[in-house]
């Protein structure tokens, strides 16, 4: 029996810190925390039990946590408990645990298809319960537009343990005699008509400009596409395998004295009422961007705009949270966290939620999708880093986030999409610090 000075450093089970992808690197590692009181430091020993002896690692203490690596690669059967004798200053702790481990796939990364680098995810789940993955495939190197950019597709009918080829959707080629690098088309944002079962994919297209010049600073107002870029739309009737030629929604949507005007990304919903929305972003006279959304009654064949949200504001993930109600939770470039505004007339009007800058993030894009009385909600969950990519649910409309889960704590690009796989099953495909593209199926009582 621990003794009561250190009862409280172990719990039943080791909780895994983190998990990193294992089809990616070819080390494993998982890392079981145990909190340490005040003092306990330096630490003479740690030795386990019932793990090969080549899978202790090492560990560190930070913040008054100790932090015991292990190479799960080493370790055959990663549900089998074992035991950790942790010698420190004045005391041995001696506990038995087990690994609780969640495993990721590679869906994208750097020099498959000899790309050199997938940005931008978005992700859903098609009426027939396939996972659609979509992304930017930037031939080039990992840059914004204006680059050889195109929109790509990946599919999983086994609920993300594997994914079929790369399909290329949008691919604007050499539109007006300019080569492919000035005529980039990305940061795709993809919705299912819950209505007919089509999927619609929107994108941005830059046409023109210098290659390896930001088109956010380049692209001026107007209408034609040698003047500004232009939003793109197509559409899949066969579950994501084809698709059709882009459909050009620039002046339906757009006002001559914008900017670059397009999508979310991410992905787009469809109302209870039928009412497909998307989240959609401009610059407006003076470059200063403005998150809203765009929507369409007559099933994508026309688009219509109203006011934004919040000035100063970019890549935004909508929600109904109540029949009528939108939710749109948007990137803040303030810096003082997730702007989070909502809407009882389409966009006509706009309100701050009671949440509006509570959620934390390092000013990246964000994911949210609502699943009954909850709402889920990832990103990097870090003040000023594109680090710590968190699962976060809310039981009461997000005034609140009370359960959590850590998938990744390392550095990457931050990006993050959710879908609901089934009932209770949440999917994410995210910009990890491991490959460009990585998917993860998370139980949802895991979040807690």
């Amino acid at each position: 029996m621990l003794t009561p000075i250190i009862a409280f450093l172990l719990s039943a089970t080791l909780q895994v810190h983190h998990w990193q992808v294992p089809v990616v690197m070819d080390k494993d590692v998982a890392v079981a925390e145990v909190t340490l009181p005040d003092g306990a430091a330096p630490l003479w020993s740690i030795k386990a039990s019932g793990l090969p002896c080549d899978a202790l690692r090492g560990a560190y203490v930070r913040d008054g946590l100790l932090y015991v690596s292990i190479n799960a690669a080493k370790v055959q059967d990663l549900t089998k408990p074992f035991t950790l004798k942790v010698k420190a200053k004045g005391y041995t702790v001696e506990e038995s645990g087990a690994l609780e481990h969640r495993l990721a796939v590679k869906v994208r990364s750097a020099g498959d298809d000899a790309v050199a680098a997938y940005r931008i995810p978005g992700l859903v789940t098609s009426k027939q319960g396939t996972l659609i993955a979509t992304y930017d495939i930037r031939h080039n190197n990992s840059r914004d537009l204006q680059e050889d950019v195109d929109v790509g597709i990946s599919r999983s009918t086994d609920g993300g343990l594997t994914w079929g080829p790369m399909i290329v959707a949008m691919d604007m080629g050499e539109y007006g005699g300019l080569p492919e690098n000035v005529n980039g088309i990305g940061d795709p944002c993809i919705l299912v008509d819950e209505v007919t079962g089509d999927i619609l994919l929107f994108a941005a297209w830059a046409h023109g400009g210098t290659a390896g010049k930001a088109a956010w600073w380049t692209a001026g107002n107007g209408f034609e596409p040698e003047s500004t870029p232009q939003l793109m739309m197509v559409r899949s009737t066969d579950d994501g395998l084809t698709w059709s030629q882009p459909v050009n929604l620039t002046r339906q949507i757009k006002r001559q004295e914008w900017n670059f005007t397009f999508q979310g990304p991410g992905r787009a919903i469809t109302m209870a009422d039928g009412t497909l929305v998307v989240p959609f972003q401009h610059q407006e006279a003076n470059r200063t961007p403005a998150a809203g959304i765009m929507y369409s009654k007559d099933r994508g064949a026309t688009w219509q705009v109203h006011e934004y949200a919040k000035i100063n504001t970019t890549e935004s993930q909508v929600v109904e949270v109540e029949p009528g109600v939108l939710m749109l939770n948007m990137r803040d470039n303030r810096g003082t966290g997730r702007a989070v505004y909502v809407t009882k007339d389409m966009g006509e009007t706009w309100e701050p939620h009671v949440s509006d800058a509570t959620l934390v993030e390092p000013v990246c894009m964000a994911s949210l999708i609502k699943y009954g009385n909850l709402l889920l909600f990832s990103n990097p969950s870090h003040p000023k880093d594109r680090k710590d990519i968190t699962l976060q649910i809310s039981e009461d409309g997000g005034v609140t986030w009370t359960r959590r889960l850590l998938l990744d704590e390392g550095h990457g690009w931050g990006y993050s999409c959710l879908t609901l796989i089934d009932k209770d099953t949440v999917g994410i495909l995210y910009e990890s610090s491991q490959a460009h593209m990585t998917f993860q199926a998370v139980k949802l009582s895991d979040i807690r």
